[in-house]
């Protein structure tokens, strides 16, 4: 029998249905979990890190919207991570986690042997959270990292976490997907940044740095809701398109920046298109998108 999926939404959960999905964990009959939103109460949220740290099929795992509400909680998810070998997919948006929550969960985070897609969305994180997620972005040919990341609605990261994000995501070969939209990045908002590696840029030219003098993997880069200029996002369009002529050869596709007129709903990780800006709306799929987040 296939494992198959539990998903629940906004419910106050029993002990008798918690039961029901620690059994099925432990039975290793569940591939995607989502408890989105629900309520239960510490000693059940134990028992369900539990299940996680025993389950060998679990893949995706959805706890968005408060559901590790405490750093207790955070603390008893760090222990189910770091004994779980099968997850590839961690849904924490819209958790109050601080950089408090990170520092606890980073040793399970970085040192996962599956995980590719994390979302730390409106996780109210803060520069010292960023500096832990460029760990998880590593040079290229040091070892497995993040291919797909969230960082959506954090406004609380400083230009220089951001400028720290950008130098990380410069130099990683593995990120393919970054959703970095409503947060203030745009340039009423970017002060001007002073940083040895990189000349004084402001946030999004930092990223447009990255983009023109690194040979980033980046396919997917999400900044709605950042009011950055249309000749900014024409200069990043240009750079995405640079060589056209050379990669035809190899028949390769290209970039192409999205209008805010073309408003798509998402943006499909496995399309022609090698690279991609999307200005205008949302997340992405995940790697696995069975639920919402």
């Amino acid at each position: 029998m296939l494992p198959g999926s539990i998903q629940i939404t906004g419910e106050a959960l029993s002990g008798a249905e918690i039961k029901d999905i620690c059994d099925s964990l432990k039975e290793n009959s569940v591939r995607l979990l989502s408890v989105r939103g629900c309520q239960l109460s510490d000693r059940d949220f134990g028992r369900v890190c539990r299940g996680v740290a025993e389950s060998h099929s679990l893949a995706q795992l959805n706890l968005n919207l408060g559901v590790v509400s405490t750093i207790g909680r955070t603390k008893q998810l760090a222990d189910a991570l770091k004994a779980n070998r099968s997850l590839q997919t961690l849904f924490l948006h819209g958790s109050p986690l601080l950089d408090a929550g990170l520092v606890t969960l980073n040793g399970a985070l970085s040192t996962h042997p599956s995980l590719v897609s994390l979302d730390l969305g409106d996780c109210m994180l803060g520069d010292e959270a960023v500096r832990l997620i460029c760990g998880m972005l590593p040079p290229d040919g040091a070892k497995s990292g993040l291919k797909e990341l969230t960082l959506s609605a954090n406004p609380a990261v400083s230009t220089q976490g951001w400028a720290r994000l950008a130098i990380a995501v410069a130099h990683s070969s593995q990120l393919r997907v970054l959703n970095l939209d409503y947060n203030p990045l745009g340039e009423r908002f970017s002060a001007v940044l002073s940083i040895s590696v990189l000349k004084t840029l402001q946030i999004l030219q930092v990223f447009l740095d990255m983009v023109e003098n690194y040979p980033t993997s980046l396919r997917v880069l999400v900044l709605a809701e950042n009011d950055i200029s249309p000749e900014l996002q024409q200069q990043i369009s240009d750079l995405l398109s640079e060589g056209e002529e050379e990669e035809d050869k190899d028949g390769e596709a290209h970039g192409r920046l999205v209008t805010p007129r073309e408003k798509p709903a998402w943006v499909p990780h496995n399309s022609s298109s090698s690279q991609m800006v999307l200005m205008t709306s949302g997340l992405g799929e995940s790697f696995l998108a069975e639920t919402e987040m």
